[in-house]
């Protein structure tokens, strides 16, 4: 557990001493937030922040569980900072456990961020904590997974590339900022199987106290569960390991 531990701490050291990657992936979920509450554009029944504050959330998780931190390992690795650690006790598992455990914690801090700046414009949460944290955690771990396969896999340049373009593709199709019923049939129903529009989805049942849809759950386990082990499988410390 020393490693593991040990690890935790780096990673947030890291991520909180990147002031403007940590800047940009809150920036975005509460300027989305704040737009779209106050300038009324979206196809929405009733007031903008019940639905977008949920989105926000979901948002917030996808960039930085995903985004960011493809990104950020993917030049670490270039740079070759990730070879000293391959020769550590450390391991590839730990190293996933690391990674997920720190972006639990920011997205803790960003969260509180959110809510504050959704309260403020007049959002009113029913919560259902168990429900909440069930979805995020099994979403973490998901795009924990993804990313770290991406970083793991690609040189940085191209990760840095990929990596923005799946964001916006899982962005468009979750319905986190626009409702799914507006995509054409056929992406609706391709995006029903992405984690996140199952993220988006179960945040949005668990914070309005609505019933989360149940095949949500399934989405976000196998995804976890797939992303988890395919980053564990696939990592590469450096290119030619």
């Amino acid at each position: 557990m020393r490693p593991l531990a040990a690890q935790v701490r780096l990673e947030l050291a890291l991520i909180f001493r990147n002031g403007e990657s940590l800047l940009l992936t809150l920036g975005i979920p509460v300027a989305v937030l704040v737009f779209f509450s106050l300038v009324d554009v979206l196809p929405i029944d009733g007031d903008a922040v019940d639905f977008l504050a949920p989105g926000a959330l979901a948002l917030a998780v996808l960039a930085t569980a995903f985004a960011n931190l493809a990104i950020s390992t993917g030049f670490d690795r270039g740079y070759g900072v990730l070879k000293r650690l391959g020769t550590t006790p450390l391991g590839r598992p730990r190293l996933v456990a690391a990674k997920g455990l720190a972006v639990l914690v920011v997205i803790a801090v960003q969260a509180a961020v959110l809510v504050a700046a959704a309260l403020a414009l007049g959002w009113s949460p029913d919560v259902e904590p168990v429900p909440l944290v069930g979805a995020i955690v099994l979403a973490v771990a998901a795009f924990t997974g993804l990313a770290l396969v991406l970083a793991g896999r690609l040189g940085a340049l191209v990760c840095l590339a990929a990596a923005n373009a799946i964001f916006v593709v899982l962005l468009l199709l979750s319905g986190m900022v626009f409702p799914l019923d507006e995509l054409p049939s056929g992406l609706e129903a391709a995006a029903d199987a992405l984690p996140s529009t199952a993220l988006a989805e179960a945040l949005r049942g668990a914070l309005s106290g609505a019933d989360v849809p149940g095949r949500v759950w399934p989405v976000l386990a196998v995804w976890a569960v797939a992303g988890v082990a395919l980053a564990v499988a696939l990592f590469r410390w450096e290119p030619d390991d």
